[in-house]
């Protein structure tokens, strides 16, 4: 979790810098506003798997803690991801893919909801 926290991170932050210099006179303001949707929403599913990772440090993760962290990576790459490749002007049609990836993040914290009154 740690790790991929990180890595995440590091990601927002690469894609929030480009977004911000090299994409901000190439886009339309609703694709850079779309990109920067993405970014945010990376950023702080990251951070949550960050604390995650830390929480797991205090003992053996629970399924429920790993299934969370697994949401929140595939909430990343589908939601956030189907959001940068729009903003580039990828098809309408890959924009179906977002609700997948928002349920799976709402999945996620239901399940560390979950972890936390067991």
């Amino acid at each position: 979790m740690l790790a991929a926290a990180a890595f995440l991170a590091a990601l927002a932050v690469l894609f929030g810098a480009f977004g911000a210099h090299a994409l901000k006179a190439r886009l339309a303001p609703d694709a850079l506003a779309l990109w920067q949707t993405a970014v945010q929403y990376q950023m702080w599913h990251a951070l949550a798997l960050l604390a995650m990772g830390l929480i797991g440090l205090q003992g053996a993760p629970s399924a429920w803690l790993r299934l969370a962290a697994a949401l929140f990576i595939g909430g990343i790459f589908l939601f956030c991801g189907s959001f940068y490749v729009l903003a580039l002007g990828a098809p309408r049609s890959l924009g179906m893919v977002a609700p997948i990836g928002g349920t799976a993040f709402i999945a996620g914290w239901l399940c560390l909801g979950i972890w936390a009154l067991r």
